[in-house]
């Protein structure tokens, strides 16, 4: 876990961003270092002011609140500050990470890849906004308050030994002395303190981890109705998804009754240690108060010297929770890591992408597996010339999609070589388009980046007129989510707009017109060929409409592949 922390925690503060973050940090330090020096200076104050009180000393008591207010305001001033600076490295920090684990993510697909080959990896959205928030603000604020409190043990550790006096006492005919003896004493009740804390609040780093995993599943989980609503709608089957709604928050409840229940014997155990202390102090130096060896501003300097130190001790009993927390998020962040990590090591496939030297696409000797090592398509030799057309059938689950998945390179399980032009763009259309949030000009656009001038607007309208969309022309601009408002055939019409504005040498359907009636299908497939001449065409598909729209078919079975030609452009 040390290991892990470590390596989650040192990337920031090597990185180019690192003279920002320490020069932040050095002075967050410092605030917390001056209040510290206050905290001091007001436990001084405690001393003239009820031994002031104890002489009924009327002139010194205006002054001595004059000095209170004056050192209270300096101390609030700073530790506001202390606070907002903090925060403001901890966005930084945030900031930081969350763009690297955001690279990393996107990264060669990493996060296809994950839902592939580690499917283990739950909720890496949870894991990117919410751990990582934690991660950095649990860790600044045990961070900053551990320095502080070790300053203020140093700082009240020698006010304890200075007020404590001498203790004498015998055993026998031995007399003894032990100076500083109420320092000792809290040292030796902090030390008890803290490995009792670690002994009843330790099951809390594993609830701490399930707790945060349960409660994503659940989110997920409601998120998925909102995305699949309609067909939920269509299904009836409100029943059901209500049932898996209180099955999953079920793991949430009854992992935070656990939860609970562990925090409340460690919330016994913290709170009775909290208040012991207070009446400890008490009983150490009330025989020096009573004996008059101290005057009563003596005693609650002393009272308040012991309750510095011991708290300072007492750091860890108290933020026990909290360091729980940080290591049940380190786990989860270091394992989402080290999943990425895994993923990527193993990107190398046998399937070779090389130049073709002619305007075609060759594959040769292309054999496609499963991650689990089954075969589907063995020794596959196709060629498709730019400008031809060839439609790949065959039954359900033969490998039909995998095929165009391994020619985007997305696809690592196989062997072989897939050819293709160097300088050639490719463009794959799945059988429902992805639209992204935002304008509609936006969704058309993807995943270019969409130009807003009076030209690109007239472009626009004119494609999407040609594929029967005019009725979108006057909302380019405006901003919803697509993929609800439009039906499944508008956005595959859409994404052929998205074909006719990025013009690609080579074009990739996967049942890109299972929603559109026939005629509609034909007359798509004639504007790409009336658009786009030269455009070199791979369809996956089941329509017998389809053949008329294509020059050769692959055919694919489980044990066999044929290829026959219709019409080939010469």
């Amino acid at each position: 876990m040390r290991k892990d922390f470590w390596r989650l925690f040192k990337g920031y503060w090597v990185s180019d961003q690192k003279w920002k973050g320490l020069g932040l940090l050095a002075i967050v330090i410092a605030l917390n270092f001056a209040t510290v020096y206050l905290l001091v200076q007001i436990n001084t104050w405690y001393n003239d002011f009820y031994n002031a009180l104890q002489a009924y000393d009327q002139e010194q008591f205006l002054p001595l609140i004059g000095k209170f207010t004056a050192l209270a305001f300096i101390y609030i001033i700073i530790a506001v500050y202390a606070i907002y600076l903090r925060q403001e490295l901890q966005i930084k920090w945030r900031t930081w990470m969350t763009d690297r684990y955001l690279d990393a993510w996107t990264n060669n697909q990493t996060f296809y890849r994950l839902q592939v080959e580690r499917s283990d990896t739950d909720n890496p959205d949870q894991r990117i906004s919410e751990d990582i928030s934690q991660f950095v603000s649990i860790t600044l604020a045990l961070l900053v308050g551990f320095l502080k409190q070790l300053t203020t043990l140093a700082a009240f550790g020698i006010v304890l030994w200075n007020l404590s006096g001498v203790m004498n006492f015998s055993i026998g005919s031995h007399e003894f002395q032990i100076y500083g003896y109420m320092l000792w004493v809290t040292i030796i009740y902090a030390g008890i303190g803290t490995i009792f804390a670690h002994l009843v609040g330790r099951r809390l780093i594993g609830l701490n981890f399930d707790q945060q995993r349960y409660e994503a599943d659940f989110r997920f989980n409601m998120m998925r109705v909102r995305e699949n609503s309609e067909s939920i709608a269509f299904y009836r089957g409100e029943e059901e998804e209500v049932a898996g709604f209180r099955e999953r928050f079920s793991y949430v409840v009854k992992n935070f009754w656990q939860l609970m229940k562990a925090t409340r014997l460690l919330n016994f155990y913290v709170n009775g240690y909290g208040q012991l202390a207070v009446i400890v102090p008490i009983i150490l130096a009330a025989p020096r108060y009573f004996s008059n060896e101290i005057a009563l501003g003596g005693l609650m300097q002393t009272i308040s010297a012991f309750g510095r130190v011991q708290d300072a001790l007492s750091y860890f009993v108290d933020a026990y929770d909290s360091i729980a927390q940080l290591a049940a998020v380190t786990k989860r962040l270091s394992t989402f890591t080290a999943h990425m990590e895994d993923v990527n090591m193993n990107l190398q496939s046998k399937v070779r992408i090389q130049a073709a030297q002619d305007s075609k696409l060759e594959l040769e000797d292309l054999s496609i597996a499963l991650p689990n090592g089954k075969i589907l398509i063995e020794s596959l030799f196709v060629d498709v010339k730019k400008g031809n057309r060839l439609l790949v059938t065959g039954t359900s689950g033969c490998g039909k999609s995998t095929l165009l998945r391994t020619l985007a390179g997305i696809w690592r399980f196989g062997s072989g070589a897939i050819k293709i032009p160097a300088e050639d763009r490719a463009m794959f259309l799945p059988q429902k388009p992805y639209l992204p949030l935002g304008s509609l000009r936006r969704a058309i656009a993807y995943p270019a980046t969409a130009e807003d001038t009076p030209a690109a607007r007239e472009y626009l309208k004119k494609i999407l007129e040609s594929v029967k969309l005019s009725n979108l022309e006057d909302r380019l601009d405006d901003v919803d989510d697509w993929s609800r408002i439009l039906s499944l055939g508008e956005q595959q019409r859409l994404a052929f707009a998205r074909v006719l504005l990025a013009r690609p040498d080579w074009l990739f359907l996967d049942e890109a017109t299972s929603a559109l009636d026939e005629d509609m299908e034909k007359d798509l497939y004639d504007l790409l060929r009336t658009e786009l001449p030269e455009v070199g065409i791979v369809s996956v598909g089941h329509r017998s409409s389809l053949f008329d729209l294509h020059d050769a078919e692959l055919h694919i079975d489980s044990d066999f592949w044929n290829l026959r030609t219709f019409r080939l452009k010469q």
